[in-house]
């Protein structure tokens, strides 16, 4: 069955970046930008803090940093305010503090520093240092998607998606999602995908949602490799085609997804698409199995239960069948209590 849940809004805190100066570029000069701080330019005491966090072309110095992006902010500088906020919110050169960390978001915000209302946006989406308030943290979003930021788009979307803050309109919600797939975005892409294979808010279709699968595949997503995958070997949007399944699972389970693993290893037991390898399908199994894939879990115990590329051990089984029971998948409790009293 294709995966066709959307991936959550999540706290991506804003990312330390010069603006309008090469790091390499500023490193050759620090003297200049020290001379140039002090005589209240921003855009050098935020490079300097810049180079102080990194230790490059200056010593490495990150309460040298936070003085030098809170004098830049100081005199108005959103940039700086973003960045302080962003070391508030970590704990790096300061205190940790969630409440300074939204003073200084929303003060970044207000001079119109994208990362600062998308930050401000995930804090009231959480209740990180502000009282939690839905509707706050949609307003926040909208403005760091106004002003570009694709990580504040992908949020909105999926707040439009669940009428989270605002009003449900998965119209709304399948238009961001092509902007920030546009953009590069792979999360963007594989949600997309999900909204063309079931019709919501954009009209179903399978070759665009494997399309857009294949999109977030090569961005590195791997539900989006498996989702491709399921595709290819149940013919849906694309041509059947057991060895492209096999090659997408593979490279969803080397991308951290277990249902790809669990898959893979299906594949080589069967010898579909693939040279059939029991040996290489239990340690897939295991691989799912270990990290909390049911299915895999099932088909280790299977596997330990017959024999078939492991020794046989009932005992073994029975762990396996366990735990899948315990992962909440009911075949498994099933199958633990047959071996268990020995019924068939």
């Amino acid at each position: 069955m294709v995966v066709r849940a959307f991936l959550p809004v999540c706290l991506i805190v804003g990312v330390l970046v010069l603006i309008g100066m090469c790091p390499a570029a500023a490193a050759d000069q620090p003297q200049q930008l020290k001379a140039a701080c002090e005589r209240g330019t921003p855009a050098a005491c935020n490079a300097l803090g810049l180079l102080h966090m990194k230790g490059e072309g200056v010593k490495q110095d990150e309460s040298r940093a936070a003085a030098m992006f809170r004098k830049a902010c100081e005199v108005g500088d959103p940039n700086s305010c973003s960045n302080l906020g962003v070391l508030y919110a970590e704990g790096t050169g300061v205190p940790q503090d969630d409440v300074q960390a939204a003073v200084f978001s929303r003060k970044a915000c207000d001079g119109g520093d994208a990362r600062g209302c998308y930050n401000l946006g995930v804090m009231y989406a959480e209740g990180t240092g502000v009282q939690q308030d839905d509707v706050q943290a949609s307003d926040f979003t909208r403005k760091a998607c106004d002003a570009g930021n694709m990580k504040g788009c992908y949020n909105l979307a999926v707040m439009y998606a669940s009428g989270t803050g605002v009003q449900q309109d998965e119209v709304q919600a399948a238009d961001l999602y092509k902007a920030v797939c546009e953009s590069g975005n792979a999360r963007g892409c594989y949600n997309l995908a999900a909204m063309y294979a079931v019709g919501a808010g954009i009209p179903q279709d399978d070759i665009r949602a494997a399309e857009f699968y294949r999109k977030a595949c090569d961005g590195g997503n791997a539900r989006g490799c498996y989702n491709l995958g399921v595709m290819y070997a149940e013919g849906t949007g694309v041509p059947q085609d057991d060895f492209q399944a096999a090659d997408f699972y593979r490279k969803a389970c080397d991308g951290g997804s277990a249902r790809g693993c669990s898959n893979l290893g299906s594949m080589y037991a069967a010898g579909n698409g693939i040279k059939q390898d029991d040996v290489r399908a239990a340690t897939l199994y295991r691989k799912a199995c270990d990290d909390g894939d049911a299915k895999g879990c099932i088909n280790l115990g299977v596997t330990y239960q017959v024999g078939r590329g492991v020794k046989s051990d009932d005992t073994e089984a029975l762990k396996h069948y366990g735990k899948a029971c315990d992962l909440r998948e009911q075949k498994g409790c099933s199958l633990y209590a047959k071996l268990k009293t020995g019924r068939r």
